[in-house]
């Protein structure tokens, strides 16, 4: 498993809304059974009222999603299978998403 690997939502009844995860986890601490990802979402891509640094528009297979730090979530690492692509090209704004969550900046 890497840092920004993209996968397929594993909790098959959200997926229409959110059809992927990002996992966000340091590799540092990739010996834990579970992964903190953040939520790629179909559901407020186009809106413009989002904060722009809490939630990022990310591209992953042609798709426009959101990427939704305020609702990152540890999940267990046997349920992520089968990456899709690789957003460490977006590793900045992640970051600034997770700022803006801990932080407020």
């Amino acid at each position: 498993m890497a840092q920004y690997d993209v996968y397929p939502n594993p909790q098959h009844q959200s997926r229409p809304f959110v059809p992927y995860v990002m996992d966000v986890q340091s590799a540092l601490i990739d010996r834990l059974a579970t992964r903190l990802v953040m939520p790629l979402s179909r559901v407020g891509a186009q809106l413009s009222h989002l904060p722009s640094n809490l939630c990022p528009v990310v591209s992953v297979e042609g798709e426009s999603l959101t990427l939704q730090a305020h609702l990152a979530a540890p999940v267990a690492a046997s349920l992520l299978k089968n990456p899709v692509m690789n957003l460490q090209s977006q590793a900045s704004d992640v970051a600034a998403a997770l700022d803006a969550v801990i932080s407020g900046v």
